[in-house]
């Protein structure tokens, strides 16, 4: 039986990742609604207004985010049909996977390696070791370096980094990191990396939480600085992008 994300998954996953964010929400509105009663009137209309704003800033991020990870095909990794049967993937993940199982079950001519580049000492968001202890790894995992995948040259067909190449936030690891891909990647193979990004759709969604993505610039700068040119972008939601690689001097 085809394997498929329980309803509301997505969702509940980020409250429960991120709960300290929701708690702190909790507690300023404790803590302020009292003393805006006893404050001058137009400080109360002030702190209505900030309470509204924060609440339906919540309600917003929720509800979008229910819509990207629970109801779009993001999911549904249908650019994989274009690989062929018996072909190698390499599903990279920075400590959180949740596709290498979708990978299995729905492709299983292909051939799947997983790896896991997830360094506690770099990539320090609290939110990777809630996930991490919520979800074990697939029993198939392996450890590696950003800057080193432990392959020949020109081993895979396919190469995927999905909602994960993000968490390497400095500049020159990242670049490494994509130029181990392209060493990995067989000539005509393709890399498929899908993130949010740092633009107007996210930031109207997750405000400073967007801050975290980065933007199309630094991205389109990672893939030319790694030799890698971008030969098709797809947006799954106007908030998630999918950039296909593949060797050659950018566009």
């Amino acid at each position: 039986m085809e394997l498929t994300r329980k309803p509301f998954q997505g969702v509940w996953n980020i409250i429960r990742f991120n709960w300290h964010y929701y708690v702190v929400y909790v507690v300023v509105l404790i803590v302020a609604y009292p003393i805006m009663l006893v404050s001058p009137f137009w400080l109360q209309v002030l702190g209505l207004w900030a309470i509204w704003s924060a609440s339906l800033n919540v309600i917003i991020t929720l509800v979008v985010s229910w819509f990207i990870y629970d109801r779009s095909n993001l999911y549904s990794l249908k650019w994989l049909n274009e690989i062929p049967d018996g072909s190698t993937v390499l599903n990279i993940n920075a400590g959180f996977d949740e596709t290498s199982e979708l990978i299995d079950d729905r492709y299983p001519s292909l051939s799947l390696e997983i790896c896991d580049f997830y360094d506690p000492e770099k990539h320090t968001e609290v939110s990777i070791k809630r996930a991490r202890e919520a979800y074990p790894q697939h029993p198939n995992t392996l450890s590696v370096d950003t800057n080193h995948l432990p392959f020949e040259d020109k081993t895979f067909d396919a190469c995927v980094a999905m909602l994960s190449a993000h968490e390497i936030r400095d500049e020159s690891e990242r670049i490494d990191f994509f130029k181990e891909l392209k060493r990995v990647l067989t000539a005509d193979g393709k890399i498929y990396v899908t993130e949010h990004q740092r633009d107007i759709a996210n930031f109207l969604v997750y405000s400073m939480g967007a801050m975290h993505f980065h933007s199309p610039k630094t991205w389109k700068a990672t893939f030319r600085a790694a030799g890698l040119a971008v030969v098709e972008k797809v947006k799954t939601t106007p908030f998630v992008t999918t950039y296909t690689l593949s060797h050659g001097a950018p566009h």
